[in-house]
Parts: C-alpha cells; sequence; structure tokens
C-alpha cells in the first residue's frame, strides 16, 4: 500500500471514512471481518459506526451500496444505481488489497497500520486483530456511545460536556452544571463486547473514584456485538461493585542496535 494512502487517511472527512468502511467490509466480506477482529457485521456496523460518531445503520448501508459489485450473497442496492460519490470513492480506492485496506481502516481511528498495541501481556498468543477490535469497543466506540447519548439521560441532563480522554486525570468527561453553582461530576466509560463482562479501573481512576465518592460515575456500554446499551454506576468504588486488586507483568519489546 502506498504510505500516502496511510497518511491520508488521518484527514478524511467523517463521511469518506464510513464509505471506505463500507466499501471494504463489502470487498473483503467475512476475511475483512476477521482481519479486523470482528465476529460479525453487526459488531462491525456497531463499532465502527460509533467509533467514527456516526450510526451503525449508516456503515451498513455503505456496505449495501457497493455489494452489487462484488461476488457475495447479499444483492445490496442493485435496484438503484450508485451514488456519484460512492463511485468516486470506489475507484480511487478499488485496487487496495486487504493488507492494505486494513492498515488504511486502523487509521481512522489513530492506530498505525503495522502496529496495533504496542504492549501484550506474557502469555498473549493475540495476532493483534482482535486486539484491534477490542481497543475500539473498550475505547473510541464507547466513548462516542457516551457523547451521543448523555444529554438524554436525566442524570446528566443539567450539565455541560468536557472531554479529559487526553488529560490522564482518572476519567474520560468532566460533567460541568449548567448552572453557576454546584460542582463538577466525573465519568469514566468502558465498553464491553457482550453483555457482561470484566471491567477494569487503572490505579488512577480508582484512586479519583474512591476520592470524590458519589461525584465519579461509571458508565458502562455493553453488547457492541448485537444491540449496545448501557449501565450507569454511581461511586462505584465504595458502593455495589466489588472490585478486587490485580497485577500483570507488562513486556515491552524493543529493538536495539549500536552505532
Amino acid at each position: 500500500m502506498m504510505p500516502q494512502l496511510l497518511s491520508d487517511g488521518l484527514n478524511l472527512t467523517v463521511r469518506k471514512k464510513l464509505i471506505l468502511a463500507g466499501l471494504y467490509l463489502s470487498k473483503f466480506n467475512s476475511a475483512g471481518l476477521k482481519e479486523l477482529g470482528f465476529d460479525s457485521f453487526t459488531e462491525a456496523f456497531n463499532v465502527i459506526g460509533y467509533a467514527l460518531g456516526s450510526r451503525p445503520a449508516s456503515v451498513k448501508n455503505y456496505r449495501d451500496e457497493f455489494d452489487p459489485l462484488f461476488p457475495n450473497k447479499r444483492r445490496g442496492w442493485h435496484k438503484r444505481p450508485m451514488r456519484q460519490y460512492c463511485e468516486d470513492v470506489y475507484a480511487e480506492y478499488q485496487r487496495l488489497d486487504i493488507e492494505g485496506f486494513s492498515g488504511l481502516i486502523r487509521t481512522f481511528f489513530g492506530s498505525a497500520a503495522d502496529s496495533v498495541i504496542p504492549m501484550r501481556l506474557v502469555g498473549e498468543t493475540d495476532d493483534g486483530t482482535t486486539v484491534f477490535a477490542q481497543r475500539l469497543v473498550t475505547g473510541l466506540a464507547a466513548e462516542r456511545y457516551f457523547e451521543s447519548r448523555y444529554s438524554t439521560i436525566p442524570i446528566f441532563q443539567d450539565f455541560e460536556l468536557e472531554n479529559t480522554t487526553a488529560f490522564g486525570c482518572g476519567y474520560d468527561f468532566r460533567l460541568h452544571p449548567k448552572s453557576t453553582h454546584g460542582d463538577f461530576i466525573a465519568v469514566e466509560v468502558k465498553g464491553l463486547k457482550d453483555q457482561g463482562g470484566g471491567i477494569a479501573l487503572t490505579p488512577k481512576e480508582y484512586e479519583i473514584a474512591a476520592a470524590i465518592t458519589d461525584r465519579y460515575f461509571l458508565f458502562v456500554v455493553r453488547n457492541f456485538r448485537e444491540n449496545p446499551n448501557h449501565l450507569i454506576f454511581r461511586d462505584p468504588v465504595n458502593g455495589g461493585l466489588e472490585f478486587r486488586k490485580t497485577e500483570r507483568i507488562i513486556v515491552q519489546v524493543s529493538w536495539l542496535t549500536s552505532v
């Protein structure tokens, strides 16, 4: 794949990223799902759609747009001509092979094509594909889901949203009261592929949650595999959830030379 296309992936509009995701899933079908670490198209639509700040249905619609061009069992939007802007995207990117196209898709979410995750747990055998999908579920997709829904949730409706994911402050969002009175509340967002599963807090997240008690919310987005929904836990450390401390050894690989 040409390096220029990888760098271009960081600067594309959201709509073009959605179109390319649809083209990728149509062209490579189940092999494309496996390459990115998804178990089904529904999961891919949910995760990619939310991670791009859009709707899962948008990814599906673009896949269906391209389906008449490829030999799969789906008929897609075969009863009408393809929209011109989709034809333009197809003409520009249709020659990419699965390796190059997968690399391009990964750049949409800040992951380099050849380096999905910098560190790996001792004994972990994953080849990097499911790691990519899992990072989207637990990171961007869950966060974008919260951003799209928080204003409809009664407990958050009287607050203004501030994204703090880049600040390392122990939570993902700081919500300020719309009135001039009252303290901010903190929301840490976690995602789960299935309807249930384990949730881990970092030492910083646990420390802040314990310190500010009922002003700390754990927002869990679950079931990206089928139909995403959420649970909200207020004061998770001191409330009804039981946490146990675990320690893991992390191996970081470096390549050294002498000059």
